[in-house]
């Protein structure tokens, strides 16, 4: 599964720098692959997991929850001395049902509404930097969402696997007290990794999919900089 071609779509003038693709083309290819109803899912990526990550995030939005992440992805693998192949294997077609979860995405109007709310906390995923407004290499606009928190997604990782679940309830402790957590990065990819970090110490959160590039896309959303 390639990042741009085949979990994100066609970027338009809002939804951000990787919006959904088209679900049935995506539904299409999963079919293709083998993965059924009842299809154990294991992703993986070259390590970070944040690609693992998206594609996890979309099968649980798409309704299918056997899916699973390498842990460390494929450089762990090899580093434990595992075989590896050249080979494409073939999978027979299967039938794949969508069932959305809406649970877990949050729209833009739905950040707006709990932007200082006492209950609701907004975390930004990407680096102090640029959460900060120091540098911004990606996106047209520097700065952060109003209330929003930064805790930068590489911070869950430990040689580039997930952390204990011990640690992982140390950073985000402050996290733990919030009814309400929605999540975002710059598009939609890096959080995605907050999330599974938060999905793991059984924290309940919504990824803003189209996230910062998104928000930055409505001239009346107002920006913040510094901390």
């Amino acid at each position: 599964m390639d990042m741009d071609k085949d979990l994100a779509g066609e970027v338009k003038e809002h939804g951000g720098r990787h919006p959904l693709p088209d679900l049935n083309i995506f539904k299409s290819k999963l079919e293709s692959c083998g993965i059924g109803n009842d299809t154990t899912v294991i992703a993986y990526d070259d390590g970070e997991i944040a690609g693992a990550a998206r594609f996890w995030w979309m099968l649980k939005y798409i309704g299918h929850t056997k899916v699973h992440i390498l842990d460390g992805g494929i450089k762990s693998w090899i580093k434990s001395g595992y075989f590896l192949t050249s080979d494409i294997p073939k999978k027979n077609k299967k039938c794949l049902d969508i069932n959305i979860n809406e649970s877990i995405i949050a729209t833009v109007d739905e950040v707006r509404r709990n932007i200082d709310q006492d209950k609701s906390i907004i975390i930004d995923s990407r680096s102090l930097e640029r959460y900060k407004g120091e540098v911004e290499p990606i996106d047209k606009k520097a700065g952060h969402i109003p209330s929003a928190q930064n805790y930068f997604w590489l911070d869950v990782l430990e040689d580039d696997k997930m952390k204990d679940i011990k640690k992982l309830k140390d950073h985000f402790n402050e996290v733990l007290k919030y009814k309400n957590v929605i999540v975002h990065c710059g598009s939609g990819i890096t959080g995605c990794v907050n999330y599974v970090a938060l999905d793991e110490i059984g924290v309940k959160s919504k990824l803003y999919l189209g996230s910062w590039s998104d928000w930055i896309s409505y001239d009346e959303n107002e920006l913040k900089t510094g901390e």
